[in-house]
Formats: structure tokens, C-alpha cells, sequence
């Protein structure tokens, strides 16, 4: 079970309200908090201090969202840190977007305070860190989980974290066929029908990254995709 208890949210949003509100209910769930009122400060912090979670408003002062979105996922150091974005932006490419970037969830204000803290929660242990030595090996393809490595043809692939639990995912239940929604659901939690393309983006990306080998993820035909057991 993933403890909860003590995990540092950095809550980035330049509205006091807002962040007050935020903060009161981050502190009641047993969550500690830093804020940030613009993408810069937040930068500064996170070379400073660790934190479990990112909370990001994408309407900023300076550096917006997506922006800060971005650095961070390109950031060795901090690109595993989940990323839940804020925004009173609901249009559907904007959450195209910001999954695209790597963002773990999107929240689109207003929002109850239940609902944020039940999306921290998922999301936190969707993330939490897989065990010692689970290691998944299929084709030409060595998966270590708990290092967050991946090996194809004996090369070590870059892959993003979103890759890296998309491919985890097909790798588990080699041959399973997986439709769209499905994927949304088991690496991102979402079950929202709009955001399915983001999916076909990160198929395509992998399948670049893999090389031959990436012609193991296959596509089904009105269904969705699957892994075969053989290239």
C-alpha cells in the first residue's frame, strides 16, 4: 500500500486564494506543501529540495504552464516526478497538450477540494516506486522497473516517464490486447474519451525509440494495441 503520510506537494499558482485553499487542504489530508508563485520560482525550489508532486497552474506570470511542464520532464533529475496541471482552460487541445509534455493528470478549475486530493492520491500511487529487481524481458526488449531502465537490441533507450509506464504496461500482459481507453486508464487514470490521441502520439513515439523492435507493438485494427511475443 503507498503511504501517503509526508509526501511534499509543490503547489505552482500566483492566485493567494487559491494557493491558501490549496494548502489548508493538502495539510488536512497529511500532505506537507511548498508554493511557488511562477514557474521560475519553482525551478529555483526544486533545485534546492525534493518533492513528490507537482501541482502546476498553466496560466502563469512569466513562464506558463506548459513551458515549466516541459523543462521539467526534460530534466533527468526531475522528470519522474509526477505533474498534475491547473488550469481554468478546458479546451481539449490544451489537455492534449499538457499530456503530451508528460503531465500526469489535468484538473480544470474550479474544482472541489475532494476531488484534487483523490487525483493526488491516485496519481502518487500509480507512481510509486515498483520493487527491487522486477524486471521484465520480452523479444530484445529488458525492462528494470525499479531503476527506471530500458534496454532494446543492448542499447539503453531514452524513454519519458509516460513512455516508460505505456511500455511497462504492454509488456505485462504480453499478447493482451489493450483498446485506447484502456491505456488511458492503466498509465494515465483517465478514462476521458477525448484524450485518446495522445495515445496514438505516444505508440508512434515509442515504436521511433525502439527500433525494429518497436514493430512488436502492434496495432489492432478497430481494437487498439498489443505486444507480441515475437517480431
Amino acid at each position: 500500500m503507498c503511504n501517503m503520510s509526508n509526501k511534499k506537494i509543490l503547489v505552482i499558482e500566483d492566485d493567494k486564494n487559491l494557493q491558501k485553499l490549496i494548502q489548508y487542504n493538502l495539510d488536512k489530508a497529511d500532505f506537507k506543501s511548498v508554493v511557488a508563485k511562477s514557474a521560475e520560482e519553482a525551478l529555483d525550489i526544486l533545485k534546492k529540495q525534493s518533492v513528490d508532486l507537482i501541482l502546476l497552474d498553466i496560466m502563469l506570470p512569466g513562464m506558463d504552464g506548459f513551458a515549466a511542464c516541459r523543462l521539467i520532464k526534460q530534466d533527468n533529475s526531475l522528470k519522474y516526478i509526477p505533474v498534475i496541471m491547473l488550469t481554468a482552460r478546458g479546451e481539449e487541445v490544451d489537455k492534449i497538450v499538457g499530456l503530451e509534455l508528460g503531465a500526469d493528470d489535468y484538473v480544470v478549475k474550479p474544482f472541489s477540494p475532494r476531488e484534487l486530493i483523490l487525483r493526488i492520491k491516485a496519481v502518487l500511487k500509480r507512481n510509486k516506486q515498483e520493487e527491487p529487481g522486477n524486471i521484465i524481458r520480452m523479444n530484445n526488449i529488458v525492462m528494470d522497473l525499479s531503476k527506471h531502465k530500458v534496454t532494446a537490441n543492448n542499447k539503453e533507450i531514452e524513454l519519458t516517464p509516460l513512455e516508460f509506464k505505456l511500455l511497462a504496461t504492454l509488456l505485462k500482459k504480453q499478447g493482451h490486447v489493450y483498446s485506447r481507453e484502456n491505456l488511458l486508464n492503466e498509465v494515465w487514470s483517465m478514462d476521458a474519451d477525448v484524450y485518446t490521441r495522445t495515445i496514438d502520439t505516444h505508440i508512434k513515439s515509442l515504436r521511433k525509440k525502439l527500433g525494429q523492435t518497436g514493430d512488436s507493438i502492434e496495432t489492432i485494427r478497430g481494437l487498439g494495441y498489443k505486444f507480441k511475443d515475437k517480431i
